[in-house]
């Protein structure tokens, strides 16, 4: 039976993150495999009220896959957030003759596509964000390509700290959430990690464990800290004032968001976006698609923004055994 949708449209929103630019080439492409129309939305929610629209068919979206970034732009939109916004990007929708929103993103962006739908537009949300937090999936497009990217600045600067046995401090991304000093944390078998779920007291999680491994014999030392849960300038502040050591400050700021995104990420985003349409092409809206024990799937965006995600224990065991604290 042939789908009542005709033409969608496709937005990425928010913090960019690799593998955004494959999940915008499986949209693009899955839809024209499915006899759908598709529209490139520049510039996330912002782009929908104000038109920036670009036609989008296969050809469009050659040589995308490996590219870091959007090659639609991502924005952020205050005026998206009032009603007035709301009701102009309905606007757009049907002047445009769109039936349904791809937006990728991450918990904001769902919010968002959840607002839009009450305006009788179909939404389906593909998370894209580097810090694995919706809570709804087990995994965000741009996480692994983010991970690899601290893991392999972090080995490199490991080797400078081991030849002049020093300390290092480095802060990655993680506002609200820890899952990716977590992981790579556990990768460079970091001394120390700072997360934002759990408050941390200096002198139990930094200043004795840096005791205990000097005791061990170590001479060089590794503390992870999420943006979230200090500043990786405060805690190496209080590390030579209350150490005695003279660490060195990485802050590795927006280099995790950039790059060729992984096989990973290039994989679980062309599979996410091939569900998205084939969701929407089934007549389903205010639905998020996620991905748990390798099965991509959909769930309603309310029940997914409501679900509780929280650091996996077994992961934070293991640092903790692995650290020799």
């Amino acid at each position: 039976m042939e789908s009542a949708v005709k033409r969608i449209g496709v937005l990425t929103s928010g913090g960019d993150a690799p593998g955004m630019n494959a999940a915008i080439r499986s949209v693009v492409r899955s839809a024209a495999k499915m006899g759908i129309e598709c529209v490139g939305i520049r510039r996330g929610w912002a782009g929908l009220i104000n038109g920036d629209i670009l036609r989008m068919e296969s050809d469009s979206v050659s040589h995308i896959i490996n590219r870091g970034g959007t090659m639609l732009y991502t924005a952020r939109s205050d005026e998206f957030r009032t009603e007035a916004g709301l009701q102009k990007a309905a606007n757009t929708c049907k002047l445009l003759g769109l039936d349904g929103i791809v937006a990728i993103g991450g918990d904001g962006t769902f919010k968002g596509a959840r607002e839009l739908s009450a305006y009788g537009v179909a939404v389906v949300g593909v998370p894209g964000t580097i810090d694995n937090d919706i809570v709804c999936t087990d995994y965000t497009i741009g996480f692994d390509t983010a991970a690899n990217t601290a893991v392999e600045c972090i080995d490199r600067l490991r080797d400078t700290m081991q030849s002049h046995e020093r300390c290092a401090v480095v802060e990655v991304m993680g506002r609200h959430a820890g899952y990716l000093a977590l992981y790579v944390g556990m990768s460079v078998g970091a001394t120390a990690v700072l997360v934002p779920e759990d408050h941390y007291d200096f002198h139990t999680d930094v200043a004795e464990k840096i005791r205990r491994a000097r005791l061990g014999g170590k001479t060089n030392f590794m503390i992870v800290v999420a943006e979230g849960a200090a500043s990786a300038v405060d805690v190496g502040r209080q590390i030579q004032e209350e150490l005695g050591l003279d660490p060195r400050i990485t802050i590795l700021g927006h280099i995790q968001r950039g790059g060729c995104p992984t096989a990973k990420d290039r994989v679980m985003a062309t599979r996410m976006g091939y569900e998205a349409v084939r969701v929407l092409a089934a007549g389903k809206t205010n639905r998020v698609i996620c991905a748990h024990d390798d099965k991509i799937f959909d769930v309603d965006i309310t029940e997914g923004l409501n679900m509780k995600k929280t650091l996996n224990p077994e992961e934070y065991e293991v640092m903790e055994v692995m650290s020799g604290t």
